[in-house]
């Protein structure tokens, strides 16, 4: 009474049925893929003005949105976020990339081995521009 698969297929009866394997080469290829878009792209998402910055014990702000950086390296150059600008330029930029004007958080990173002078020019300038949401920012200090 058996019947092979053969004779089957001639009287018709799995001509119409879908496949019942699914091929997950594609999906396999996709996800290597973003996976390697990620890998490349993750380092990237950092501020781009290397800083050694000092440590503190201080807790971390939790920000909704990313603050306005101003950041200044070993040498004494000052960066808004990314781009270097002669200090005279500084406030002028600053106040027509500050979305909620001077009540934007503004973040100063300085490096460890800059002059304390700077980024005290630094600040003094952004306070007298009005700015009062100003943060130094510091990296978790390891004990050990």
């Amino acid at each position: 009474m058996g019947m092979n698969i053969q004779t089957a297929r001639r009287r018709g009866r799995h001509r119409g049925q879908p496949m019942s394997e699914i091929n997950v080469t594609p999906m396999v290829d996709v996800m290597l893929v973003l996976l390697i878009i990620f890998m490349v792209t993750a380092p990237l998402l950092t501020v781009g003005v290397p800083i050694d910055l000092p440590e503190t014990k201080a807790a971390q702000i939790d920000a909704d949105k990313e603050p306005l950086t101003i950041s200044i390296n070993r040498e004494g150059k000052v960066f808004l976020m990314e781009t270097e600008v002669p200090l005279d330029e500084l406030v002028p930029k600053l106040m027509a990339i500050a979305s909620s004007g001077l009540e934007e958080r503004v973040f100063v990173r300085g490096d460890q081995g800059v002059d304390y002078g700077s980024v005290m020019q630094v600040m003094g300038r952004l306070n007298a521009a009005g700015f009062r949401r100003i943060g130094l920012v510091t990296d978790q200090q390891t004990d050990g």
